[in-house]
């Protein structure tokens, strides 16, 4: 009995070594790989499932039987998971997810675009494409306003009311102003209002951070309400109808077949986005800036007794953080409808910070977070539109779905920084 107990300890050590996070993702993967062979292989219809190299079903497109196209990429999927489970190594871990994920993802499309109603078996990569980038911006801006405020230990929830902020803000002054540049300086003013309310209430009087974001959250939304129906509505075309930025053809590029007609024939915030994402990454890892925000977000003690104003560190990253978002906010207004509506951020912002946890609180791993939810979204509008067996219901809860389960499932163990939350008082 005595040696049955002194190796309990024992076996459940050997458990927790075996069952690492690479061999409990590729069970997870075999798993939904069978699955999806079985399940999704006998659902498919026997017409093919096209994916048309343009925004339509005209031209060239890649074709792939409905059957065998759910049975082969379901295997697929359940052969990278069974290569994880036998514990290849981190080295491997990243391809082999992503073939895995790849695998699922075109399964399940084969599966509903064979199914779909007659004429509209196809799936157009360009529009799907361009779709995720739209639904994936302000994810990205409001992603890399919360990695610059808890990167420097100030937790941020109040994404959403700087997105909101922004919004409302861009299509104000870009309306009173006729300049959409003018109306994307008001947009990053009003992420900063909101920032710098998050950062005075935060730093200064230590309030809670967590409570203090939703309250501000409420706040934008209450003030951007009253004033869209004192202004707005009374007089529409003096405060509420901003105009567009263009998009920019860049010539050559934007013949590249899928990629060419998303990323060189956009506006302002893509390549605004895009080039943040490399600034910001770039600052973080590779200069003074970036070495004093990650020690003031992990250690701010020790930072402080090197030289490092851990406060003014603090402050300035938060107000920095919601000029980057406020920003983000102004894309809906100036790009995307013209016009600011009550609440049109939808809770957009909630997913941006879980894109920002998904992304390891990295601007890299945040931008490959937000283009997943992106992806996610526009899924969903794409199944209602060729009349997917899927209830409405249920397309409308994929982009949260995909939500819980990267955060939860996919990602393994997270870790905020060390200090992110944490009040500062100098002793």
């Amino acid at each position: 009995m005595s040696t049955l107990i002194a190796s309990a300890p024992t076996l459940a050590v050997e458990a927790r070594r075996f069952w690492t996070r690479d061999r409990t993702v590729g069970a997870i993967l075999l798993a939904l790989g069978v699955l999806a062979a079985a399940l999704f292989g006998s659902l498919a219809d026997a017409q093919d499932a096209r994916f048309t190299l343009s925004e339509d079903s005209a031209g060239a497109a890649l074709s792939v039987s409905g059957v065998p196209g759910a049975i082969v990429f379901g295997v697929l999927a359940a052969g990278a998971g069974a290569t994880l489970l036998t514990g290849v190594g981190k080295r491997w871990f990243g391809l082999l997810l992503g073939v895995g994920v790849v695998g699922l993802a075109v399964s399940f499309l084969c599966w509903q675009i064979s199914s779909a109603r007659p004429g509209l078996n196809y799936m157009p990569l360009v529009d799907v494409a361009r779709g995720t980038f739209n639904l994936a911006l302000p994810l990205i801006f409001g992603a890399l306003g919360g990695v610059l405020c808890e990167r420097s230990g100030v937790i941020n929830v109040a994404i959403e009311g700087q997105l909101l902020m922004g919004a409302f803000m861009g299509s104000l002054v870009g309306t009173v102003a006729a300049s959409a540049w003018a109306g994307l300086i008001g947009a990053a003013v009003g992420g900063l209002l909101i920032s710098l309310i998050l950062a005075f209430l935060a730093i200064r009087y230590l309030v809670d951070q967590v409570v203090l974001g939703i309250v501000l959250n409420l706040f934008a939304l209450g003030v951007t309400g009253f004033l869209y129906e004192r202004l707005m509505q009374t007089n529409q075309p003096g405060f509420n109808q901003p105009p567009r930025f263009p998009e920019w053809k860049i010539p050559g590029l934007s013949e590249i077949p899928v990629i060419g007609p998303v990323l060189f024939h956009a506006n302002i915030f893509l390549y605004l986005a895009l080039g943040l994402v490399v600034v910001i990454h770039f600052g973080l890892f590779h200069t003074r800036w970036g070495l004093r925000t990650r020690s003031v977000g992990e250690h701010p003690t020790a930072a402080d007794t090197v030289g490092v104003r851990v406060l003014g560190v603090r402050y300035r990253n938060v107000l920095l953080g919601g000029v980057v978002a406020g920003m983000g906010g102004a894309f809906y207004t100036l790009a995307l409808v013209s016009q600011f509506t009550k609440n049109m951020i939808g809770g957009k912002g909630f997913i941006a910070l879980a894109a920002m946890i998904f992304g390891r609180w990295s601007p890299t791993g945040a931008l490959l977070a937000a283009l997943f939810f992106g992806f996610a979204d526009k899924l969903a509008t794409y199944l209602g539109s060729i009349g997917s067996t899927i209830p409405n219901q249920f397309l409308a809860m994929v982009p949260y779905l995909a939500t819980i389960l990267a955060v939860a499932g996919l990602v393994g163990r997270v870790r905020a920084p060390a200090a992110d939350g944490k009040p500062y008082v100098k002793g």
